[in-house]
């Protein structure tokens, strides 16, 4: 368990003394995305020190969070069923602080698991059961996600692929999520870079993956 203990008997303090130590709730959302190598998680952590990792990996495998699997021979770190419960804590807590998220500093990154989960909390299913399928390849720095939204069902996987609209940016993207930029504004202005496909779908984009700052 974690060292810090609040001397309190209720369901929030138990909660925070399992995954209120720094970095532990981080280790989840990358988990949330799928099962990742110590390796993974450290680099998807760039900041995270490797003591610290550890440590947290142990704590929430003793809380039951988390367990050690074996995949193709290496060991994986992966959500236990109750470690899953967190996920729309999770989503919640992504939105929460997305109210008050200003521009990105320059030392500020994106890696592929926060997008993921960002693109999982401003998701809109009840706005895209009604528009057609789309494909999206998206470029946000170095990430490149495959996104695709079937109705309600979305899909968010590490790579390129084939897509109706292609298009990079940088965290400026909030910017559009959060309907402080019109779609044909960010295009003119480079917050995000049209590469391939028909520009007007990123109206759609920005219609399915919406949260008000």
């Amino acid at each position: 368990m974690a060292a810090r203990d609040y001397g309190q008997y209720s369901g929030i303090t138990q909660a925070m003394e399992i995954v209120g130590e720094r970095w532990a709730l981080l280790i989840v959302r990358d988990l949330l995305v799928g099962p990742r190598r110590y390796g993974e998680l450290a680099a998807g952590l760039p900041r995270i020190p490797s003591n610290i990792l550890a440590a947290r990996l142990k704590e929430l495998q003793a809380a039951g969070v988390i367990r050690r699997a074996p995949r193709s021979r290496v060991i994986v770190y992966e959500l236990t069923p109750y470690g899953r419960e967190l996920e729309p804590v999770i989503l919640a807590l992504g939105a929460w602080g997305f109210k008050t998220m200003g521009d990105p500093r320059d030392e500020q990154i994106i890696t592929p698991d926060s997008m993921t989960m960002d693109l999982r909390t401003t998701f809109r299913p009840d706005v895209a059961a009604s528009l057609p399928a789309t494909a999206y390849a998206a470029h946000f720095g170095s990430t490149e996600l495959l996104i695709r939204v079937d109705g309600t069902r979305l899909d968010v996987r590490r790579g390129d692929g084939v897509a109706d609209l292609a298009f990079a940016s940088g965290p400026g993207i909030r910017r559009l999520i959060a309907g402080e930029i019109a779609p044909d504004c960010a295009i003119e202005t480079g917050v995000v870079q049209v590469l391939s496909g028909r520009g007007n779908l990123l109206h759609r984009f920005a219609d399915t993956f919406h949260l008000a700052a």
